[in-house]
């Protein structure tokens, strides 16, 4: 049962926070969701190390190591970044940024606040089903869910250009989602040719998995090219990639980190599930082929807009086209290695990327303005912790030793010697370096200098303690990573490797 409260919560959390009236009530029900959701995922991690997968309902719902870990950086990511949005949305209000002129008592405040704490419940009911949902067809209305719940987080200011990102979203985003689900439909075929199954469990992974061997080869070539497609666009990785500078710089913070950490490893997730199938069919030098085309490409489509980069929060949209295609080029390089690597880039990336969209929620809100040049530097002065923890969290985000980032590129590299791609290697490698080179220098133009004579900021406590809290966790993860979960990362690569 534990699955179905898995879902159960944040489907009952939405509608709840819908019908109450008062902010206060709105964020309680988010906090306490979302810390019994991670309690929850927590209890189904120990469970999957014990005893193996866990299914429900005749195998409608399933859990393996990998689903576990899917679900675990799902809720470590809703509940940090739901506490966040108390202190982020209470500023706003205090700024007027929430207020319509046209109406009295505050009434389109709450309704702005309501509209975001019963969509993020379901955003995240969204998430959770993508890694549970043992059916391939399933997963793929999970993932159309997961952009029917953010698409109006990326409106929520009501901007022109807010509508004009939340547009490109949903279009580019459904266009991949239909090729996504061409390649869905063809594997069904390609699978039905040999189990001769005419129900949905035709579509069943745990069905699948085992019979892959004997699947049409030309379908499954087809089908994993428009599932690369389609959830790559979803992942935003390069050409595919264009909605997200727009959807990160005007979503709320806290639902663009929601965006950056739970909705880019939900697409990979579904990549990853149909990699496994084309390798067993197919062998994996197909799929990996394509991997580092578009792994190498995302990697590279990043490297200018860094380094010109005028707009913090459209920086941080492009670090994370560049950590898409570090981990599909992980996923690319395959072998234990690989895999392993592109895990634990999941991983440290979910509990990173958060943290620098905190930083910069926290810098916008106080200079009213998120272009470096109107921000004039100094700001360690005024925002000391934001400002230290903007610098850490950057040198974190880029691979810096010992963050624990760091530990994972090293691995990828390591995988991506071991099998012989010498030269990509080395353009690995050079991205990397200048990805670093430009991220810092804009950072640290924002952070260091003279006192620009500003007022001290970081009054909020949830703020704060959001920032401080993370940056502890960052550090402490750069040195140590508890047992459990490293053991939950190698069973989920085993299943990458092994298909199991």
């Amino acid at each position: 049962m534990i699955l179905f409260w898995l879902l159960i919560v944040p489907l009952i959390a939405g509608p709840l926070a819908f019908a109450l009236r008062k902010r206060p009530w709105m964020e309680a029900v988010n906090l306490a969701a979302f810390g019994i959701e991670l309690c929850l995922a927590l209890v189904l991690a120990a469970q999957v190390l014990r005893g193996g997968p866990v299914s429900l309902w005749n195998g409608f719902l399933y859990a393996d190591a990998l689903s576990a870990l899917m679900v675990l950086l799902s809720a470590v990511a809703a509940l940090w970044c739901s506490t966040y949005a108390v202190g982020y949305f209470r500023q706003d209000e205090r700024d007027g940024v929430l207020q319509d002129e046209q109406t009295l008592l505050g009434r389109f405040v709450i309704h702005k606040l309501r509209e975001y704490y019963t969509l993020t419940p379901l955003f995240v009911f969204s998430m959770i089903l993508v890694a549970l949902a043992n059916n391939l067809g399933i997963l793929w209305v999970a993932i159309e869910g997961t952009t029917l719940a953010s698409v109006f987080l990326v409106m929520f200011y009501g901007r022109e250009t807010s509508l004009e990102a939340a547009w490109k979203y949903a279009i580019i985003g459904g266009v991949g989602l239909s090729m996504a689900l061409f390649g869905t439909i063809l594997t069904y075929y390609s699978a039905h040719r040999v189990l001769g199954i005419e129900t949905l469990a035709g579509l069943n992974w745990s069905v699948l998995t085992g019979n892959a061997g004997q699947f049409d080869k030309a379908t499954m070539r087809l089908s994993f090219i428009l599932i690369l497609l389609g959830y790559g666009t979803k992942a935003g990785i390069a050409p595919m990639h264009t909605w997200k500078p727009d959807a990160y710089s005007e979503a709320p913070v806290p639902g663009a980190a929601m965006l950056a950490t739970g909705v880019l490893n939900c697409a990979l997730y579904g990549l990853v599930r149909f990699y496994i199938l084309s390798s067993k069919c197919l062998g994996p030098q197909f799929g990996s082929q394509l991997l580092i085309i578009f792994g190498l490409l995302s990697m590279a489509v990043a490297v200018p807009f860094v380094l010109v980069q005028k707009n913090f929060r459209r920086l941080l949209a492009y670090s994370s086209i560049d950590h898409s295609g570090i981990m599909v080029l992980a996923l690319g390089f395959g072998g234990p290695l690989g895999i392993l690597g592109m895990l634990l880039h999941m991983t440290f990336h979910s509990i990173t990327k958060p943290l620098l969209f905190f930083c910069a929620g926290n810098v916008q809100q106080y200079l009213k303005t998120d272009l470096f040049a109107k921000a004039k530097g100094g700001l360690i002065h005024s925002m000391p912790l934001t400002g230290a923890a903007f610098l850490m969290v950057t040198l974190a985000v880029t691979g810096s030793p010992p963050f624990s980032l760091f530990q994972s590129e090293f691995t990828i590299l390591r995988a991506a010697l071991s099998g012989g791609y010498f030269l990509l290697a080395i353009f690995f490698i050079a991205f990397l370096v200048t990805i670093f080179c430009g991220f810092l220098v804009n950072v640290a133009s924002l952070v260091l200098g003279p006192d620009p004579g500003l007022p001290l900021a970081e009054t909020c406590g949830w703020k704060k303690y959001s920032v401080g809290g993370l940056a502890a966790v960052i550090i402490v993860m750069g040195f140590w990573i508890p047992a459990p979960l490293f053991q939950l990362i190698q069973k989920a690569a085993d299943i990458v490797t092994g298909g199991r």
